[in-house]
This record gives C-alpha cells, sequence and structure tokens, in this order.
C-alpha cells in the first residue's frame, strides 16, 4: 500500500509541477512585442531593398507634417529604401527608382504613387493608400537602384485594421 501510495504522490507533484510550468512572475505575464511576421528586406546582390508598411495615425504629427503625409487610422504608407553592400557589409544608402501598386485580398487595385525624399545622404520613396475595414494589402514593389544591372521585385503583404 506504501508503494501504491508513494507513486500517486509521485504522480501528483509531476502533475502538479507541469501544470505550474506556464506561470511565471508578473513580469513574465506581460505581453511580448509582435515579432514581424514577414521579412522587411531583401538581398540582391550588392543591393539590398528594404521595405515597410504601416498605418499613418502611427507616424508623429511632426513626421507627418514634415513629408506631407495624411494621419489617419484610414491610410497606410509603404516606405522603400535602397542600399548598397560594400566589401565589408556596410551599407549605405543609394538613389534609384521606385514604384508599386497596391491590392487587396479581393484584387481590388489601390492607387498608389511613390514619391522620393531624401534626408541628409538617405533616400526614401513613400506611397500612401487608403483602406476600409479590416484589409489585407499586397504591395507589389519594383526597385531599380542606381548602379544596378536589373531591376528588383519584392512583395509585401500585411494586414491593416482600418480605425
Amino acid at each position: 500500500m506504501r508503494r501504491r501510495a508513494a507513486r500517486i504522490f509521485s504522480w501528483l507533484l509531476a502533475s502538479a509541477c507541469l501544470a505550474t510550468a506556464g506561470c511565471g512572475s508578473p513580469e513574465s505575464s506581460q505581453p511580448r512585442p509582435a515579432a514581424p511576421s514577414e521579412r522587411t528586406h531583401r538581398v540582391f546582390g550588392e543591393f539590398e531593398v528594404h521595405f515597410n508598411a504601416l498605418r499613418t495615425d502611427e507616424l508623429t504629427p511632426e513626421v507627418a507634417r514634415a513629408y506631407g503625409i495624411e494621419r489617419s487610422a484610414n491610410r497606410v504608407m509603404l516606405n522603400v529604401a535602397l542600399l548598397r553592400r560594400d566589401a565589408d557589409g556596410r551599407t549605405t544608402p543609394v538613389d534609384g527608382a521606385v514604384a508599386a501598386a497596391a491590392r487587396n485580398l479581393n484584387g481590388q487595385l489601390k492607387n498608389l504613387e511613390m514619391r522620393r525624399i531624401t534626408e541628409g545622404p538617405s533616400v526614401y520613396f513613400i506611397g500612401e493608400v487608403g483602406i476600409s475595414g479590416t484589409e489585407i494589402l499586397v504591395f507589389d514593389i519594383e526597385a531599380t537602384p542606381l548602379g544596378a544591372p536589373a531591376k528588383y521585385t519584392v512583395q509585401l503583404k500585411r494586414e491593416f485594421v482600418a480605425g
């Protein structure tokens, strides 16, 4: 009987340990920031194309005003940057041309005109598009860095919820 009681006690102890393994201090129960679900840059030989999209109401009023961007929970901004990678791995901004198209999963095309922004040595290409409700947008991006042997294409798919 003692052997059976010892086995039951061991089983209960093991079960209790497993049940509380996910519990922790209040600090560990805090939500973690979300990681990007897909990459936000692609490497093409010595060139890199960096891209991201976000709702424009996430920009500070000062940044939006400085670049002529309408802050709204119903607008999304696509941002693209072109970089050249040196032999030692360092990157430097490079000018070029960027065109992009946006569509939702229903195949509806969204008007998106890219414009060039320079800030010191950095060069960015931004475009804005409207959204309604919850939409998953697919951005098809064509980038041609100065000095590149070809046009590079990348795609970004992201879900947005309008405010």
